[in-house]
């Protein structure tokens, strides 16, 4: 069988953790024939429905004590794993690619079953409990942090996070900022609560500002979708926003980032060499958000305040004690440029290849 005719399905689905990835990735295989598997009504569907052809399966994951509830979840699975056997059977697939989620148990399964390789992405520093239960299942598990590997029983392969596109560019390329109207020069902070917003750390944004303001520093708050107070400051140095399209250049122009730790995000501040203070999500499954933090910490890239600790005076002050310290934060930067794997999705793409390849000559 010629390379050009090999057939991938990607079962990726739910938040942009998964999807982005997936879809950087699937770029990296323009002479493969792609197909991708997700639930009904997820992102995936907005994101690659009108790319890739959607297979949809209705997945749960298990919660709680075991009950009604948990039966119902794993009937579910047995029918999910049914219908994605069927498809990769009718669709004659040579391989699945999956990051993670509820989605990966009966692709893994199915793929497996099939005697089909299979290759998982995990982007945490703390793998999810799907991936930690099935990685052993997998034919390898590429991994965004080193730290991953003591938790999965697998055969693991360290690639880092592939990050959407517009961070690959060459600075310079498309780093027009025109439409904020932030003056050349001015210290820049950046405040970006992840997919999820941060309603908590908008309001502890909101309270220090009034200081930063005095000091010249100039703050672009991306304050999410959810926010019922985001238009309640006004500032001439405050611009806020519920998203800003053009995140590579916004981080590459930041003296200094405040933000959430999912694995996505702090790719994309290590791709852009940005320093940052971190708050990790509280309610985040199994504090994975602040596993992810350490690795930054640890490697002298941020600084990571729990919400439920930080207090406006503490955030106020630490702020501008980084941006009064250049020496300090020119460290820092150099630090998060220490954790970027630019090439990820290259990588990725290539364990693919290799393994497909190799299962074909079995």
């Amino acid at each position: 069988m010629s390379q050009s005719s090999r057939r991938l399905l990607v079962a990726a689905s739910g938040t942009g953790g998964h999807v982005f990835p997936a879809v950087a990735i699937a770029e990296q295989l323009p002479d493969y024939h792609i197909e991708w598997l997700g639930v009904p009504d997820r992102l995936e569907v907005q994101l690659v429905g009108d790319r890739y052809r959607l297979h949809t399966v209705r997945v749960a994951g298990f919660q709680g004590k075991p009950g009604l509830r948990t039966l119902k979840t794993l009937f579910k699975l047995i029918r999910a794993i049914g219908s994605v056997r069927k498809i990769l059977k009718q669709g004659k697939f040579d391989g699945v690619f999956t990051t993670g989620g509820y989605i990966s148990a009966p692709a893994i399964l199915a793929a497996r079953s099939l005697g089909l390789p299979v290759v998982l992405h995990e982007s945490n520093a703390l793998p999810g409990k799907v991936t930690r239960f099935f990685a052993p299942r997998c034919t390898a598990v590429a991994i965004g942090f080193q730290a991953a590997a003591q938790y999965l029983k697998a055969k693991t392969v360290y690639t880092g996070t592939p990050v959407r596109a517009q961070f690959l560019a060459e600075p310079g390329t498309s780093d027009n900022l025109d439409d904020l109207g932030i003056p050349e020069g001015v210290p820049l902070v950046v405040v970006v609560g992840g997919s999820q917003g941060a309603v908590a750390v908008n309001r502890l944004v909101r309270q220090c500002s009034p200081a930063w303001f005095e000091q010249g520093i100039w703050v672009v708050h991306l304050t999410g979708e959810s926010d019922p107070e985001a238009e309640s400051l006004h500032h001439p140095q405050y611009i806020a926003r519920s998203f800003y399209h053009n995140m590579a250049a916004l981080f590459r122009r930041a003296n200094l980032a405040i933000s959430r730790a999912g694995a996505g995000t702090l790719t994309e501040l290590a791709i852009a060499h940005t320093p940052s203070i971190l708050i990790p999500y509280p309610s985040a499954a199994e504090d994975h958000q602040a596993f992810n933090a350490r690795v930054f910490v640890e490697a002298g890239a941020a600084e990571m305040f729990r919400q439920e600790k930080l207090l406006p005076e503490t955030l106020q002050s630490i702020v501008l004690e980084l941006l009064a310290a250049p020496e300090q934060l020119q460290k820092m930067s150099a630090q998060a440029a220490s954790l970027a794997v630019p090439d990820s999705a290259i990588q990725v793409a290539d364990l693919l290849r290799n393994l497909i390849e190799r299962h074909s000559h079995e």
